[in-house]
């Protein structure tokens, strides 16, 4: 499971991202915080917070730099 999102950030990263331009409010982009988020926590942990992290990049978030978690639960 862990490789298999690993394979789709990798894609998006590759051959999706390139054509549009960047539109992402925050630092690393949602893409290098998918893949460190899954490397760091597994499959189900890390997609969880890429996942939360991909639906708070839109318009109406001012966006800054947000890391991955070093541990879990996330804390605020």
């Amino acid at each position: 499971m862990k490789t298999i999102l690993l394979i789709i950030f990798r894609f998006y990263q590759r051959f999706i991202s390139p054509l549009s331009p960047p539109s992402c409010r925050f630092y690393p982009t949602c893409s290098h915080y998918g893949v460190e988020a899954v490397e760091k926590h597994g499959a189900f942990k890390g997609g969880y917070l890429a996942v939360r992290r991909i639906l708070r990049c839109h318009p109406f978030n001012k966006g800054g730099v947000d890391f991955v978690p070093e541990q879990w639960p996330p804390k605020k």
